[in-house]
């Protein structure tokens, strides 16, 4: 089965095999191909296939062969090793009409580090290679060489199976890949919109620039960005730039978003600016910034503390929070506190998200236990300085209709969340945040959703809702402030107070 290489094109070409039967059954997961396409094509390399095979000698010589005669460059991971089932270099000399054959400095290696090198002895078979195999060594980030070389044969590269030492392997022989003829361009654009919607228009791109752009359209069910995912690829940075323009100019209006891959250091500068723009969800938020830039001027960071239990709508508070505390102080060590009342059997996909969100944030967490009132009063034992807690609530929430923005001390529970762990001065605050809907049609762009099966997850505590109140006369369906802002999945509101 000998076999010449292909003739070279414009661009270099690649073919991954990846070898062993525990991919195939399902008992290892694959990294080692996504390492190597994404490794080669930063080199200027066109990865055009992956193949998975299993431990058996004709296979994989079959598949080198073909992969040889097709592909500037054949990158095979696995079987190498000791035992029975590692047979990559019997079957890549297979491929080529070779035999295996001891190469003297591989001996002389085994023997350095194995201690062994009788013919029979397990670690020989690392020393067996194909007749023309050539060693590649490859060095680290300080320029030194590796102990180990990497066996090749012709245009097919044999590197190790376990992932630690294939990534290393590739990233100290660079050179061998790199082509300098050949950069790939790439472009992202991230669409709130179902594909449907806008499969017309990737009808026309992919029309207007086949052949120049590659162009892919990947649905994401799980984001809280975007639903599609569209990629522009291209050797011609010219090509490619002119195919996203002509994208962005057909797709509908205000359907293209930006993906945040961290919201929290331009919380201060993106927040307000949606405050600032006018619009209606903009004006929402502008009224909740309100309320808290009020808490903000009556109290320090040391007197507040912000309720977060998880769900949507604190979390986005907490949010709301961290961009008006980010604006007022840009310089500060004082972290921002958050209060936890802890239910009893907590989710702990919940428990993980708030401690997540406490390192994002990096703010301190107060967490207590018990029913509201019980928690609140320890939480006033342990932190005496706290004189106001800002939290959230629905329009949707029980009595949410006679909420005010500040709420003060009344020392009855019922009619007060503050009265409980503020009994003498102190206030409440309560901003009813716009979760969701950033930038439309109500989808986060920086809150996780609370676990499927979980409580409704809100900023009033869970033993508040399980008690049965009938509603005040007049608030049945009434928007909270009288006021309430709409997308599809969501209601908006402006703020309001705790207070029943």
């Amino acid at each position: 089965m000998a076999v010449e290489g292909p003739a070279r094109g414009s661009a270099s070409t690649a073919g991954i095999i990846v070898i062993g039967d525990e991919i195939l059954k399902g008992h290892t997961q694959d990294t080692n191909s996504f390492f190597m396409c994404r490794r080669l094509r930063a080199l200027g390399v066109k990865v055009a296939r992956i193949s998975v095979v299993p431990d058996e000698v004709e296979a994989i010589a079959s598949e080198v062969a073909a992969f040889a005669a097709r592909f500037t460059f054949v990158l095979t991971s696995g079987g190498i090793g000791p035992t029975h089932d590692d047979v990559t270099f019997e079957a890549v000399a297979k491929a080529f009409g070779e035999n295996v054959v001891p190469h003297p400095e591989l001996v002389a290696l085994v023997h350095k580090f194995f201690g062994r090198t009788e013919a029979q002895c397990p670690e020989m078979k690392l020393a067996r290679v194909p007749e023309s195999a050539r060693l590649n060594y490859g060095t680290d980030g300080h320029g030194s060489a590796f102990d180990y070389p990497l066996v090749s044969v012709r245009n097919v590269y044999i590197f190790p199976g376990i992932p630690a030492l294939m990534e290393r392997a590739l990233d100290g022989l660079t050179h061998l890949f790199r082509s300098e003829r050949t950069r790939f361009h790439s472009r992202a654009v991230y669409v709130a919109a179902d594909e449907l919607l806008i499969v017309p228009v990737l009808d026309r791109a992919h029309a207007a620039f086949q052949g120049r752009v590659s162009l892919g359209s990947y649905p994401d069910w799980a984001s809280n960005y975007y639903r599609v995912k569209l990629t522009l690829d291209s050797e011609s940075e010219q090509d490619l730039e002119e195919a996203y323009g002509f994208l962005m100019r057909q797709l509908p209006p205000g359907v293209a978003v930006p993906l945040v891959t961290d919201c929290v250091p331009r919380a201060a500068a993106e927040v307000y600016s949606l405050a600032e723009s006018g619009s209606a969800l903009g004006q929402k938020v502008a009224a909740a910034l309100q309320t808290i830039e009020e808490a903000l001027d009556q109290y320090s960071l040391a007197q507040l503390c912000v309720g977060f239990n998880g769900g949507k709508d604190c979390t986005a508070l907490l949010h709301l929070v961290h961009a008006a505390v980010q604006r007022r102080f840009p310089v500060r060590q004082e972290r921002l506190q958050v209060l936890y009342i802890r239910i009893v059997s907590p989710f702990p996909e919940m428990e993980q998200f708030i401690q997540a969100t406490v390192q994002r944030y990096d703010v301190q967490l107060c967490t207590v236990e018990g029913s509201i009132r019980d928690a609140l009063a320890h939480l006033k034992e342990q932190q005496p300085q706290l004189e106001a807690v800002l939290m959230g609530t629905r329009r949707t929430d029980p009595y949410s209709c006679t909420l005010t923005p500040m709420t003060g001390p009344t020392g009855t529970f019922g009619s007060s969340c503050a009265s409980s762990l503020f009994p003498t001065a102190s206030s409440m605050t309560r901003a009813t945040p716009p979760w969701g809907a950033w930038p439309t049609r109500g989808r986060t762009q920086h809150c996780a959703a609370p676990t499927p099966g979980a409580r409704r997850a809100t900023g009033l505590p869970t033993s508040w809702k399980t008690r049965k109140r009938s509603a005040p006369p007049g608030c049945e369906g009434r928007a909270l402030g009288g006021s309430s802002g709409k997308l599809p999945g969501v209601t908006l509101n402006k703020p309001a107070a705790c207070q029943h």
